[in-house]
């Protein structure tokens, strides 16, 4: 457990979405900017506005992004993430754009909150996490009856995974993360079968050159950048990195 803290503890997620100074004003907003554009499904897949006046706990807050989207929509929000790093600039971010919401360093498979959610939300941690099992456990404890959970795990079907195998993809932002577990359709109805209502929807291939992508620069691959629109969101809803899971309790 603490290599996977130090870890995220060294590279909080997504911070290197931008070049600006850490836990300024500009280098929160280019974060923001870069990863809706790089990850627009998740605008869509959450739909914020939905949450206004609604109590949401956020397993995995990162440096706030997605926080942040769900207080401005006007939810009640609640952070929670094994990285104190990672909580440390998300109340930065929180001081700087006047936002209201708790924040919890904690680990989710050993953590649960005396309160029910109406919304639990997980996009892209719980493939980190050393036992999914518990975790869930945990999370759906927490979830009101009939509250929505909405989470997102690592496809193992997918174009990035059968290039990993094949030594043909960089990791991008799971470099040498000591856990990042994938899952088939199939493994997801399994580990969610406490939980109604399961529906998935798999998306997101990365088209960007990895060099220039760093430099923050967008540029895509030349196989995509001829391939027609209407294809390659066809690879993408077959063989999509990221699978959308949404549940009930």
């Amino acid at each position: 457990m603490e290599k996977i803290i130090n870890f995220w503890n060294n590279i909080p997620c997504n911070i290197n979405n931008s070049n600006e100074p850490i836990g300024t004003k500009k280098f929160f907003e280019e974060v923001s900017k870069r990863k809706y554009f790089v990850e627009s499904h998740i605008l869509k897949f959450v739909n914020f506005p939905k949450y206004k006046n609604k109590k949401v706990l956020e397993i995995g807050c990162g440096i706030g992004t997605d926080a942040q989207s769900f207080i401005e929509s006007g939810a009640f929000y609640t952070g929670i993430d094994i990285s104190n790093k990672s909580i440390e600039i998300t109340q930065k971010r929180f001081e700087i754009f006047n936002l209201s919401g708790k924040l919890i360093n904690a680990n989710i498979e050993e953590f649960v909150l005396n309160e029910k959610f109406d919304l639990i939300y997980s996009f892209g941690v719980l493939h980190h996490t050393l036992n999914i099992n518990k975790a869930l456990k945990n999370i759906k404890q927490m979830l009101k009856e009939n509250g929505i959970f909405k989470l997102m795990l690592y496809a193992r079907n997918s174009w990035k995974f059968f290039k990993i195998q094949n030594n043909l993809d960089q990791y991008e932002a799971q470099n040498n993360v000591p856990i990042a577990n994938t899952y088939t359709k199939e493994e997801v109805y399994e580990l969610l079968k406490d939980f109604n209502n399961i529906e998935i929807n798999q998306t997101h291939i990365f088209p960007y050159k990895i060099k220039e992508y760093k430099e923050h620069k967008y540029v895509k691959e030349d196989y995509f950048e001829v391939m027609p629109t209407e294809l390659f969101q066809c690879l993408e809803k077959n063989l999509g990195w990221h699978l959308l899971i949404t549940c009930t309790n």
